[in-house]
């Protein structure tokens, strides 16, 4: 296990931006072996990413004998914002994964997304791990442009997720990290779940047993461990459903997330405590996924209760 610095700048008042990452192999690598990338933190409101690097990094560490290839994590890129618990790059107020690929000469944040791009490039696999803001809870999930869905949903099967959304072209941005890796040739697959701030361990735990499964087929690792590989449900395209609130008070859900639901099912009812009255029940428009849902319960005219995808089918 090796911790390196793959970026640094100077701060005012005496302070210095660093960004590192640990690499772990074995102690003689193999001509041809493979090289995984597990990056987290470009967001720094979003920590579920580096509780799933904490459990990886803790497994190799128990496991050094079963490593064919290289890992290399990256738990904090936008280390700046993870201090601030902003999402954004601090002072900059930008959103780094909408920077890439970023420059030498660029501006501080640019800087930073250049030396990311060209610190995973030559990897095999990099995994990009997010999470949602604090008001909304995502169940585990892929999300594939369609340019990349060809070569990107076999590996995204064994990543052990509840679903698989391949978007369009105009959905995913080309100045994401995702898209410049996989751009560069590094099969690159974004994982979204949780909720921001938080760290959701059944969803680490669940996404470690994905990552490994993945690491095994594609002989990174080798072990006798068995590791869960649940049955994605595959979206190419489809259509997003958004249910707003339509009046104010205490949202409280009655679905399960991540539930296959139909036209008029019951998602949650908004509720007045003072009144004890109900003020809204909340209906399903459509059939599909509930993959997204209101996490903190209270809610304003307009505020986002849930996102239901259709056109979704269970993949085999």
């Amino acid at each position: 296990m090796i911790t390196t610095e793959i970026f640094a700048s100077e701060l005012p008042v005496s302070e210095r931006l660093s960004i590192k990452r640990t690499r772990f192999g074995p102690n003689k690598l193999k001509k041809g072996a493979k090289r995984i990338s597990i990056v987290s933190g470009i967001h720094g409101d979003e920590l579920e990413g580096q509780y799933v690097i904490f459990l990886l990094a803790e497994w190799l560490k128990k496991h050094p004998e079963a490593l064919l290839g290289t890992v290399d994590l990256y738990p904090a890129v936008n280390s700046l914002g993870l201090d601030a618990i902003i999402r954004s790059f601090p002072l900059y107020e930008v959103d780094l994964n909408r920077t890439f690929p970023g420059g030498k000469e660029d501006f501080l944040p640019g800087q930073v997304v250049h030396a990311l791009s060209e610190d995973v490039k030559g990897s095999d696999i990099a995994i990009d791990i997010h999470s949602s803001n604090i008001f909304l809870r995502e169940i585990p999930q892929i999300r594939i442009n369609a340019e990349f869905g060809k070569t990107l949903i076999p590996l995204a099967k064994q990543l052990n997720c509840d679903f698989i959304w391949v978007h369009g072209a105009v959905t995913v941005l080309e100045a994401t990290f995702s898209h410049t890796m996989n751009t560069l040739g590094t099969k690159t697959l974004v994982v979204e779940m949780g909720v921001g701030m938080r760290v959701t361990q059944e969803y680490g735990r669940q996404l470690l047993h994905g990552i490994l499964n993945l690491m095994k087929n594609e002989g990174l690792i080798e072990t006798d461990e068995t590791f869960e590989q649940r049955t994605p449900y595959l979206a190419e395209g489809g259509e997003v459903m958004y249910l707003n609130a339509p009046r104010s008070g205490l949202f409280i859900p009655t679905l399960e997330h991540c539930a296959m639901i139909q036209k008029g099912d019951l998602i949650g009812r908004i509720v007045d405590p003072l009144s004890g009255s109900v003020r809204a029940s909340i209906k399903s428009p459509g059939d599909g996924i509930l993959f997204t849902l209101r996490e903190y319960p209270v809610v304003y005219e307009g505020s986002l209760i849930a996102r239901i995808l259709g056109g979704v089918h269970e993949e085999n």
